[in-house]
């Protein structure tokens, strides 16, 4: 019997499903297009992808990891982000859905007195911003909230740590998931499976897309994404570019990060090593720290709402979006491209800085 190629490989990885039972959806974004007067613009909509909690990449991933936690007998999982987390909003929705316990710790990762060149949370904003939005979903669904006083970081970080051996001390059985599920050896397997829908649905459409954006913090997003782009390199089809936009103001360890997930991910497969040619990160649009917009984030949240009532956040889409924007008015993605945005989710932080409106 011959060895399992990548593919199958891939597809043997159990999986609970956690989303809608159908690929999700590619829109043309038309008015977009016509504003930006370059390449054909779409947009993989992984924010409406799953009935829980308002979905979105983070449930996109988590459903290899709830299989595992799963299979492990785990009756809590417990995971870490910042106050305003998408991920661990979407952790305590699986937790939810799985029958199991959640605890997330809540680090504040986004410094409210702001930081130079980007819009002000004014002081209304800071007494209600660890109340509303993601965290007011994650307690509304029964999730144990904890609050940690501790900066942004992208790495395993010890209050995670610190967390999972309480529940351990408790007599429970944690199942320990890192920020954005990223450092995580399933992590970017959520986003290969998108990709792999990509490839089928542009037959349906009729189309390649010759460029991928995608925004990039914990890495395994477009981790995901570049492991897909390198499984097509080794089964000799088009090559296509992956670009990752930075939203962490800390791109030599994003794109770092996102190397090992994608260099881990492969290997896994049995794909040949990931170069460092195939992990592009444009640290351009980042506003120079997570979590807060400058002007040209502002500038492509409205842009993207108002020709196509298309919402993006200030700490992921917006960012991306800018990144998007600017390639396609530039040139640097050429006029005569299909450029597929992959839409990751994220709008809930939007309430959380109201004056962004």
């Amino acid at each position: 019997m011959s060895a399992p190629t990548p593919r199958e490989t891939f597809e043997a990885i159990p999986r609970k499903t956690l989303t809608f039972p159908y690929p999700t959806h590619i829109q043309k974004l038309e008015r977009l297009t016509k504003r930006l007067g370059g390449a054909t613009i779409w947009a993989k909509r992984e924010d409406c992808n799953s009935p829980l909690a308002g979905g979105g990449n983070k449930v996109r991933k988590l459903e290899y990891l709830a299989a595992d936690a799963l299979a492990q007998g785990a009756d809590t999982l417990v995971s870490i982000g910042g106050i305003q987390s998408n991920h661990t909003r979407a952790v305590t929705a699986v937790a939810v859905a799985c029958g199991l316990k959640a605890v997330t710790v809540q680090e504040q990762w986004v410094p409210l007195d702001g930081f130079e060149g980007t819009i002000p949370i004014s002081e209304t904003e800071k007494s209600v911003y660890g109340l509303v939005g993601n965290i007011q979903l994650s307690r509304l669904m029964g999730g144990d909230v904890r609050l940690v006083d501790a900066g942004f970081g992208i790495e395993h970080k010890p209050s995670l740590a610190n967390a999972v051996e309480d529940v351990k001390s408790k007599g429970g059985k944690p199942y320990a998931i890192p920020a954005g599920a990223s450092l995580h050896p399933l992590g970017a397997c959520g986003l290969l499976r998108s990709f792999l829908e990509i490839e089928a649905q542009e037959k349906e459409l009729g189309v390649f897309f010759d460029t991928i954006v995608v925004c990039s913090v914990t890495g395994s997003s477009h981790a995901g994404l570049v492991v897909g782009a390198a499984l097509e390199k080794f089964e000799g089809k088009k090559p296509r570019k992956v670009i990752g936009i930075d939203a962490s103001g800390k791109e030599e360890a994003t794109w770092k990060q996102v190397h090992f997930i994608a260099s881990s991910t492969a290997k896994m497969l049995g794909l040949p090593a990931i170069e460092d040619s195939e992990v592009v990160l444009d640290a351009r649009f980042n506003a120079g720290i997570y979590g807060l917009a400058d002007e040209a984030t502002l500038k492509a949240i409205k842009i993207a709402a108002e020709t196509e009532a298309f919402i993006t956040d200030q700490v992921y889409e917006g960012k991306s979006m800018a990144g998007l924007i600017s390639l396609v008015e530039s040139q640097e993605i050429p006029s005569s491209s299909n450029v597929l945005y992959i839409h990751l989710g994220g709008q809930n932080a939007l309430n959380a800085q109201c004056a962004l409106a």
